[in-house]
């Protein structure tokens, strides 16, 4: 297995510019199904995920390919409703694909789905959205399968602002017949992407960003081109990064208003931030600032894929900060990861308790999933001396080439393969 080789303790520096949104793409790619047609898409990040995503919709029939950050995407040849099981489980965004193959085809079979383990993640509040609007769902521990007829416009209320879920039904409902109000509708950024994406599709939706989306449904849509928005959860990381290490960053192609949470915890703690336009500037000269509480919540609220990364941040910061995490129970699997590089980290439950120590240290760690993956490679490029980071896969759905990225802004660190030897 691949691993990240970093020589910490220097302070990042430089412009950097910050790719497409996975979590936007994702769905995007999806959604493509809905229309007969050529798509391209900009702006869309060289992941792991995207990879995936890619892989699962030539195995649907369609032909699709990535040069860069383009991607076409070719449904005219769109055979099956059948997404591939090895390819499903590799993922848990594939469940996006459920809303409009079942639009399309009036069936669709999947498998559940895969991804990260960072605690139970139901996808009830999707299947209950598609019941809604006249799907009959057939599960089993491996399978589910959706068949409608006639899919038809419903009044759905979330008990949970769901992402998924909301973007599950948004895809199905643009073909349905007469008019959804998705009630109680997740607000992130992503899900106002798909809205613009899928009204150039020719849909007519209204209200996404807000608590309540309406979709009016159409007999057809088209394809079209589009470029997707910048990745807010990738810019927070380098915003964290660099003020972990006691940098200056200059960060492109961002929206600012995507971030207004993140930015807010970190003035607290003390960092110098500048923003023009889509280019944010953040520089921390001095020790961090510990914060006294902050709480993961659906958006606007601080993100859970945040989380892990600002941790390591309050982890070097002066005085005892507490994060609750309320979104995903078995998010805080890289407390014990941090706690080998010299972090004082406590958990009980749904809360971690950070006293700040004055340094970390480079040690032997294993990436659990993407973000925690993420924070430590932010802890070892803040760390004194040699940290190594196995199992990065994880980081790679997710981060386009991570120490690329770094090292740009003047990171030490390296990827290596099984058969490479590490150079002391």
């Amino acid at each position: 297995m691949e691993k990240l080789v970093i020589d910490g303790g220097r302070p990042l520096s430089g412009t950097i510019r910050i790719h497409g949104a996975k979590n936007a793409a994702l769905p995007i790619l999806a959604g493509s199904l809905l229309a007969g047609g050529v798509h391209r898409l900009e702006n869309v990040p060289n992941l792991l995920d995207i990879g995936v995503m890619l892989c699962i919709l030539k195995g649907l029939g369609c032909r699709a390919e990535q040069q860069g950050e383009t991607v076409t995407v070719d449904t005219t040849t769109l055979a099956s409703s059948h997404v591939p099981e090895d390819l499903m489980k590799q993922m848990r965004s594939s469940v996006f694909l459920m809303g409009p193959l079942l639009a399309r085809f009036g069936y669709v079979q999947v498998y559940q789905p895969g991804g990260c383990a960072i605690g139970e993640r139901k996808i009830d509040l999707h299947l209950r959205g598609l019941q809604a609007l006249g799907a009959v769902i057939e599960e089993t521990p491996e399978t589910i399968v959706c068949r409608a007829e006639q899919l038809k416009g419903a009044d759905i209320v979330l008990d949970f602002p769901s992402v998924g879920a909301t973007e599950n039904i948004m895809m199905a409902a643009v073909l349905a017949k007469g008019t959804t109000t998705i009630t109680n509708a997740a607000r992130e950024p992503e899900i106002q992407d798909l809205q613009h994406f899928l009204n150039k599709m020719g849909a007519r939706i209204i209200g996404a960003g807000t608590d309540t989306i309406t979709i009016e449904g159409v007999t057809e849509l088209k394809a079209c081109h589009y470029s997707i928005i910048p990745d807010r959860i990738v810019a927070g990381t380098v915003m964290v990064a660099a003020a972990a290490t006691r940098g200056s960053v200059t960060l492109q192609n961002v929206c600012a208003p995507h971030l207004t949470s993140v930015m807010h915890v970190l003035k607290r703690a003390g960092v110098q931030m500048t923003v023009c336009g889509d280019i944010i500037n953040i520089s921390c000269a001095g020790r961090p600032k510990a914060v006294e509480r902050i709480v993961t919540s659906p958006y606007p609220s601080f993100p859970t894929d945040l989380q892990a990364q600002i941790m390591v941040l309050l982890a070097l910061a002066d005085g005892l900060s507490i994060m609750k995490e309320t979104i995903f129970e078995g998010r805080f699997k890289h407390v014990d990861e941090l706690g080998r590089m010299g972090a004082d980290i406590r958990t009980d439950m749904s809360s971690a308790f950070i006293r700040g120590v004055p340094r970390l240290y480079g040690a032997a760690v294993e990436a659990t999933d993407l973000r925690a993956g993420a924070a430590l490679v932010i802890a070892g490029l803040a760390a004194g001396g040699r940290t190594v980071i196995e199992q990065i896969h994880h980081i790679d759905r997710g981060y386009d080439h991570i120490e690329t990225m770094f090292a740009r802004l003047g990171g030490q660190i390296q990827r290596f393969s099984p058969v490479e030897q590490i150079i002391p």
